[in-house]
């Protein structure tokens, strides 16, 4: 027995993957900026580098 292709099953697979990478994307260029902040530049900012990588993963994956 064949079984049908369902395109409207397929395209919401497509649009989560779509919207993974690009959450993923957003994340890394995030945590890359993070990373190359000196330590003098988080104490002027008055961060902490961990705290500041919590909520950044916690502002896109929630």
């Amino acid at each position: 027995m064949r079984h049908e292709r369902n395109p409207v099953m397929f395209d919401n697979l497509v649009s989560r993957a779509r919207a993974s990478i690009a959450k993923r994307r957003h994340y890394n260029r995030l945590v890359a900026e993070i990373e190359n902040l000196s330590s003098r530049d988080l104490a002027d900012l008055r961060a902490d580098r961990s705290e500041m990588l919590y909520q950044v993963h916690k502002q896109i994956y929630g």
